[in-house]
């Protein structure tokens, strides 16, 4: 690829993400037919055969939805029993009475950094997301002060701790040890967490007021609060069985000797879309029967909370389309290109590296694999520790979330934002995410 030809791509996905903010938030264009039509837009003005654009859009939109569509809607599942049985409720009463009215912004994000480590982020927001709507109802705090050191402490994780999978490639492609990994993760990640979550929910929460009704909110909230709500046990259960789930099947090799049927089985249940159809079914028992309802009335609200999650997947989907096509126009290549011919010190070139990735395809997975595939022949001569190129690589790879990613237009549309408010709380949340544990990093290489 000639230097102009990546030049011009990068021009082009440049211009196609603001003319995608402007049609979305100045001209109100449906958001998914705007993503769709600039996706096109940009696929053919990049020169891709005009035969493959379509099924290149078609195969983002699939990749996505194959996994984020199970995810929302078994999530809102076992949200919407949450709400109705009041288990939700007993959550955020407990958390608010342990740390107080005042103090629940920090409350989330220990609950999300906690409940993020053993899962991917999309599977901890839409698991943690009616409780907080419940905190933030009952202390009468506004839900970005709530939810964005929920978010904060589920990204954090996310990006920078191994098992994700992708941090555990990251290690296993540096030669990495991982129990370092996870100790100089620790060390970044608590304070990044805290910078990026109460600290900056508590400075951005007065700026940005939401809408009064949240459709979305409402589900998760009772209707006819309930005088007998189930134990704070049983409903912390309810949130934590998918993620044991999940444990176990990452531990899967070491309960049981590989290639064997047990082996397979309990890799089968610690997989994200088995565990939480298993929580599901669970949650329509303990908190749906053993609660008095009928199993008509369990089917409604497994119907009823489908409805609003439609938009959702479909705009998650796009966003995904959007990715493919920035990959598949060589757009993602041009800005990988642009990183390696700038002569920078090694943290700071895995994390750029990352980062471009990740503003091209809107993936902090896809981003940090692939970066830390193009760093490791670099690091082999550089005198760093492979643990702190593992995190600095995760850092880039969580940099500003923007129309791409599915990951904003989740919290977008949960949240009832409009798209600059998204970018000014989310987007931004994340970019000091990136920054910040970036800056720690590298202040952590000076001295270990």
């Amino acid at each position: 690829m000639s230097e102009h030809h990546g030049a011009y791509l990068l021009l082009l996905a440049l211009g196609v993400i603001l003319a995608l903010i402007l049609l979305i938030a100045r001209y109100k264009v449906n958001p998914f037919i705007a993503l769709m039509t600039m996706s096109l837009v940009l696929a053919a003005a990049s020169g891709m055969a005009l035969q493959t654009i379509v099924k290149s859009f078609e195969n983002g939109v699939g990749n996505i939805l194959g996994h984020i569509a199970i995810i929302v809607a078994l999530g809102t599942m076992i949200g919407k029993m949450m709400a109705e049985s009041g288990a939700a409720d007993r959550i955020a009463r407990t958390l608010i009475d342990a740390f107080g009215r005042k103090r629940v912004h920090w409350a989330m994000v220990v609950i999300g950094f906690i409940v993020g480590l053993p899962v991917f982020f999309e599977v901890g927001f839409v698991l943690l997301v009616p409780i907080a709507f419940n905190v933030a109802k009952r202390t009468g705090s506004s839900l970005i002060l709530v939810g964005i050191p929920m978010v904060a402490g589920l990204s954090v994780v996310h990006g920078l701790v191994p098992p994700h999978p992708a941090a555990m490639l990251a290690v296993i492609t540096y030669n990495a040890d991982l129990g370092r990994t996870i100790f100089f993760a620790m060390i970044v990640g608590i304070p990044t967490a805290i910078i990026a979550g109460p600290v900056f929910a508590r400075l951005l929460a007065p700026h940005i007021q939401l809408h009064e009704r949240n459709p979305i909110a409402e589900q998760f909230l009772e209707q006819s609060p309930r005088a007998d709500l189930p134990s704070f046990g049983l409903s912390v259960s309810t949130i934590l069985l998918p993620i044991g789930l999940m444990l176990i099947g990452s531990w899967a090799d070491s309960l049981a000797r590989p290639t064997t049927r047990i082996n397979d089985v309990l890799h089968m249940l610690g997989g994200a879309d088995m565990a939480l159809l298993v929580a599901t079914i669970v949650s329509f028992v303990t908190l749906g029967t053993m609660r008095g309802f009928s199993r008509e009335v369990i089917l409604k609200f497994s119907e009823e909370s489908l409805a609003p999650t439609a938009t959702i997947t479909l705009l998650v989907g796009a966003g995904g389309g959007l990715g493919r096509i920035l990959q598949d126009s060589g757009t993602s290549q041009a800005i990988v290109d642009l990183a390696l011919r700038a002569h920078i010190p090694i943290l700071f070139s895995a994390w750029l590296v990352a980062a471009l990735i990740r503003l091209a395809t809107g993936s902090a997975t896809v981003a940090m694999s692939m970066a830390a595939a193009i760093i490791a022949p670099l690091a082999a001569h550089a005198s760093v520790r492979p643990e702190l190129l593992t995190i600095a690589t995760g850092a880039g790879s969580l940099v500003f979330s923007h129309v791409n990613d599915g990951g904003f237009w989740l919290v977008k549309e949960y949240f009832n934002m409009s798209v600059a408010q998204t970018i000014k709380s989310w987007s931004v949340c994340e970019t000091i995410i990136s920054v910040v544990a970036l800056l720690l990093t590298m202040l952590v290489s000076t001295v270990v």
